[in-house]
């Protein structure tokens, strides 16, 4: 019989059932009362005196996520969750942590491999929410600037969730990929895609500004000036807008001096 005294009295706990649930109760407790560290020490503690119980690998993933979201400390909470995708690699909590490890990776600590290796883990492993799970996989990749593969992988949302909520941004990177290569003629495809298929998008209207771009580079600068007017009252950013209309208008007026 395991004999613990808190101030208020105290509390006998005669198996190992009671003992894990007052323990993780009183974790649970101290996070809400915002004592983070303490918290996660005792989370922590709890998975370390017990790491064979069911609830070892939720204890472990509260502590990481306490020092990623509360505290702030990416580096340790980045190797609590690796660890619980190692000890537990079947838990209900594993595949949470492989995309929170991901997240750590590839937004705060920049190392896109890393979180690379993870996300195609996870998409092997049936998540929940595969075209998510495949909108960062090709987002990472373009972060690499291998465009082209992520261009590949666009694609392969495309076709792998044609009902996605993506799709629209999904074909507006596609078309940026595009431009980064300077593919200008396939770039404007694409762009105009987005603009065809959702005409009221934000990124309908993201894909116009860049199509003018694009219109631009092919020394298309009339048809650039129309699509740059067509935006004024509805781009996001009027002042760039008007800034670029302003520098194609004067290319026009310089080409027109020169013939």
């Amino acid at each position: 019989m395991l004999l613990l005294a808190p101030l208020a009295g105290v509390v006998y706990l005669t198996n190992l059932d009671n003992i894990v649930s007052y323990r993780f109760e009183r974790a649970s407790s101290l996070l809400k009362q915002e004592r983070y560290q303490d918290a996660v020490e005792a989370f922590q503690d709890l998975q370390q005196d017990h790491p064979d119980i069911a609830g070892a690998p939720r204890a472990l993933f509260l502590a990481a996520e306490t020092l990623q979201l509360y505290l702030r400390r990416d580096q340790e909470a980045l190797l609590a969750y690796l660890m619980l995708t190692r000890d537990y690699p079947d838990s209900p909590e594993a595949l949470d942590a492989q995309l929170r490890a991901a997240d750590l990776y590839k937004n705060q600590l920049r190392e896109n491999n890393q979180a690379l290796t993870l996300l195609q883990k996870v998409a092997d492993a049936n998540p929940p929410n595969p075209d998510r799970v495949q909108y960062e996989i090709a987002d990472t990749y373009f972060r690499l600037n291998n465009f082209e593969q992520a261009r590949i992988e666009f694609e392969s949302l495309q076709a792998n969730f044609p009902d996605s909520v993506l799709l629209p941004e999904v074909q507006y990177r596609i078309g940026m990929t595009l431009v980064l290569e300077k593919k200008y003629p396939e770039a404007a495809k694409a762009l105009k895609r987005v603009t065809e298929l959702w005409p009221g998008h934000r990124y309908a209207i993201e894909a116009r500004f860049h199509l003018a771009g694009v219109l631009e580079e092919q020394e298309y600068l009339q048809q650039a000036l129309g699509v740059l007017k067509e935006l004024r009252g509805i781009y996001p950013q009027p002042e760039i807008l008007s800034q670029r209309t302003r520098q194609v208008e004067e290319r026009i007026r310089k080409k027109k001096k020169a013939i």
